[in-house]
């Protein structure tokens, strides 16, 4: 690795590692102001380092701080023995990943013994549903959990090929078998899992029937984009489709003339002479 790689790795580390101490100290110091003001404040329990998704919590993860009694959140934990396992019982896990600092609130915690599964952290009347992919069709490894998506489905073979967006703004919340967040390394994935409504996931079962899904990395501050129309090769060629012949007029065959009306004759005799007269 070249020393200019190793200088931006090390300065990554030392930003994030300040920003954690930074955050620290003025929770501390808002702490302080609110006991030297004479607000009634109360002990609540926060991270005392970085708790994954999953992760057992154990005593030496948590800390406590003072905060002030109409500020503290609804479900924060004030009590250790709420939070922590007394002797032979199982601990909690963390649902999702608790920051240095954070609070330690029912919300992010399973309860004792509790399993912890990618199911916990769906939203309301959603689900989780698998992608085939490959490092083409994935952002050659970069999409993680957490990160948004667009879904385009390719289809057809060379003049019929064509792609169209399919669903836009999708939460990616595991890939193969890794659902931590925190996890930004990239991977070749063969799967990614994402979090869709049940419209989106029959969408989704019958586009990966119908030809190949690819990923697109999004931003998740971007708002959603309209509709998209489905695209053709012909389309990104600028291929204009072939004219339609003119249609060719068959001439119709003429009438055909009317049949005389038939003629009547009555036989007259006058006389000794007969005639035949038409009327």
């Amino acid at each position: 690795m070249r020393l200019s790689s190793i200088l931006i790795v090390l300065t990554g580390f030392g930003v994030a590692g300040g920003s954690v101490y930074a955050a620290r100290d003025y929770l501390e110091a808002q702490a302080q102001a609110a006991r030297d003001s004479g607000i009634s404040t109360v002990s609540v329990l926060v991270a005392a380092r970085d708790i994954p998704f999953g992760q057992l919590i154990e005593p030496h993860m948590v800390s406590s701080m003072d905060w002030p009694v109409d500020a503290v959140p609804a479900g924060a934990f004030t009590d250790p023995a709420a939070l922590l396992p007394i002797e032979g019982q199982e601990p909690r896990r963390a649902m999702r990943a608790i920051a240095q600092g954070e609070l330690m609130s029912a919300s992010r915690v399973s309860g004792f013994g509790e399993k912890v599964t990618i199911a916990q952290t769906l939203s309301e009347n959603t689900r989780a549903m698998a992608i085939k992919v490959d490092a083409e069709t994935a952002v050659g490894g970069f999409v993680t959990p957490g990160d948004f998506v667009d879904v385009v489905l390719t289809q057809g073979s060379s003049e019929t090929l064509r792609a169209i967006t399919i669903l836009q703004n999708i939460r990616v919340i595991g890939v193969d078998q890794d659902a931590h967040e925190e996890n930004d390394a990239p991977v070749v994935a063969r799967t990614v899992t994402v979090e869709v409504t049940p419209d989106q996931g029959q969408r989704l079962a019958l586009a990966q029937k119908a030809g190949t899904l690819s990923l697109s990395l999004r931003d998740p501050a971007a708002a959603e984009d309209m509709p998209l129309e489905a695209i053709s090769l012909n389309d990104l060629l600028q291929i204009a489709p072939p004219e339609e012949p003119a249609p060719v007029e068959v001439a119709s065959a003429p009438a055909p003339e009317p049949a005389p009306a038939p003629r009547r004759a009555i036989t007259v005799r006058r006389g000794g002479v007969v005639s035949m007269e038409e009327y």
